[in-house]
């Protein structure tokens, strides 16, 4: 695909790995319409990208947004879904309305953009790529609610990809990292409940709080290889529909695979292991 001339319209990029993303865009030529729901851009976002306020889960603004990119540039070569964040917390203790809500951002507000979207693209072609996480895949304690919403993204974006096959040059992808070292887990361990915890849930309020199960620890990828895999799945001339970050998301993600049996001992094991190196390393 070539980049000359075109067009991204990207969520979620005023840091972490939607920053990255905006920057690899601007280095390959790329008009980059970076938004997100922060008024604060980096300085250097704001240099080289058109930075706009969209808060996914709302109609209005999104309309709005999609008007002026093709009031102002035409058209939109590829939409790139990647605002999100996480609710921390074992099932039982999560509230059902901050579920609800993060929802809203993970899955409706991809729908949202891709229906906002989809008549321009049809003109001349284009690249729908949602940032999503092998956890869509293969849950982690604590972390049941944010692996549900990537799996109901996944499960969208695998129908849309089968939906628009062959038509009008439209290609749908799907990035899958496991850790990022972001500010992520900062906003997951801010939400965890205050009170009201089921001391049965000890050893995994454990790991979330000191653990690797929200920071990975040293198996956490950069926000810019997340970046070079997402312009990969832009640009490349086959796009596929995964594109696993690294070895180490490759293995999560194919882990799946394995009888529940298998499964289940190996994130309860991760999850204590990592806290009690967490507090010796």
């Amino acid at each position: 695909m070539s980049t000359e001339d075109s067009v991204v319209l990207l969520t979620g990029a005023a840091s972490g790995i939607g920053a990255a993303t905006a920057r690899a865009f601007a280095d390959d030529g790329w008009t980059v319409y970076a938004t997100d729901i922060e008024s604060e851009f980096p300085a250097d976002i704001r240099e080289r990208c058109r930075c706009l306020a969209l808060d996914v889960t709302d109609d209005a603004q999104i309309e709005a947004v999609i008007d002026r990119i093709i009031e102002e540039a035409g058209q939109i070569d590829c939409l790139v879904n990647n605002a999100g964040y996480g609710v921390a917390g074992p099932i039982e203790d999560v509230a059902s309305d901050a579920v609800r809500q993060q929802f809203d951002v993970l899955v409706h507000g991809p729908h949202r953009l891709a229906q906002a979207v989809l008549p321009k693209m049809r003109e001349h072609g284009g690249r729908i790529i949602t940032v999503s996480s092998v956890l869509g895949h293969t849950a982690s304690p604590g972390l049941g609610a944010y692996s549900a919403g990537k799996a109901a993204v996944e499960s969208l974006t695998d129908a849309l990809r089968i939906e628009v096959a062959g038509e009008d040059d439209i290609h749908v992808s799907l990035v899958e990292p496991a850790w990022v070292d972001t500010g992520f887990s900062d906003s997951a361990r801010g939400s965890l409940p205050d009170g009201d915890r089921m001391p049965a849930y000890d050893r995994t309020y454990d790991a979330l709080e000191t653990g690797w199960t929200l920071t990975g620890g040293p198996l956490a990828t950069t926000p810019e290889t997340v970046a070079a895999t997402v312009l990969a799945a832009a640009t490349d001339a086959a796009p596929k529909a995964r594109y696993p970050v690294g070895a180490f998301a490759t293995f999560v993600r194919w882990t799946h695979w394995l009888p529940a049996r298998l499964q289940d001992p190996i994130h309860r094991g991760f999850g204590r292991l990592s806290a009690f190196l967490g507090r010796w390393l």
